[in-house]
């Protein structure tokens, strides 16, 4: 079965998700479950051009600023694209200045990192479904809980403004130029 998304007046990559009861069994299946750019990203480990997410119309970020004059909503959470499993808190996501969208953490056991054959980054999946949402990066120096940033293609997720998260979330402030590590 593929994801309900239920509401009509929102975009459908902000729509309230149902989790995926069954998963496509082939990569075939999953084409008619995802966009063509979707699958390039959660099926084919494709990367979305930086700023695409919040440039785009209809994109993940774009309707965000339209829906909430903001990227970064208090409240809700953000969900796989694939299989509509909860990923993110929406308090997590912060401005990275990276042009995707990031974030300091996942929910826990939400997403799967897996080190590149390279070793050079560690790629995150969903841990439900196995689609590629992007990289996360250590280390370098973001003032947030983790020093983490989990650099997530627009197109991997979605936000469900009535996902639930902690009380006690933190939610840092977005970055300014000079405070972004070079």
């Amino acid at each position: 079965t593929t994801p309900t998304k239920l509401g009509s007046s929102l975009p459908a990559n902000m729509k309230p998700i149902v989790k995926m009861e069954v998963l496509p069994k082939s990569e075939m299946a999953w084409l008619s479950v995802l966009s063509a750019d979707q699958f390039n990203v959660l099926r084919d480990k494709g990367t979305e051009a930086p700023g695409f997410s919040e440039k785009t119309p209809g994109e993940l970020e774009y309707e965000l600023k339209r829906q909430f004059k903001s990227k970064y909503p208090t409240e809700g959470a953000y969900a796989c694209a694939g299989c509509g499993s909860a990923l993110y808190y929406a308090k997590s996501k912060f401005g990275s200045g990276c042009g995707w969208p990031a974030f300091w953490d996942n929910i826990p056991g939400a997403v799967t990192e897996i080190p590149d054959a390279d070793g050079r980054r560690v790629e995150i999946v969903c841990s439900n479904c196995n689609g590629h949402l992007g990289h996360v990066f250590r280390g370098e120096g973001f003032p947030t809980p983790t020093d983490a940033r989990h650099c997530v293609n627009g197109v991997s997720i979605q936000y469900d403004p009535k996902g639930e998260q902690p009380s006690d979330m933190v939610q840092i402030r977005s970055l300014t130029l000079g405070e972004i590590p070079p």
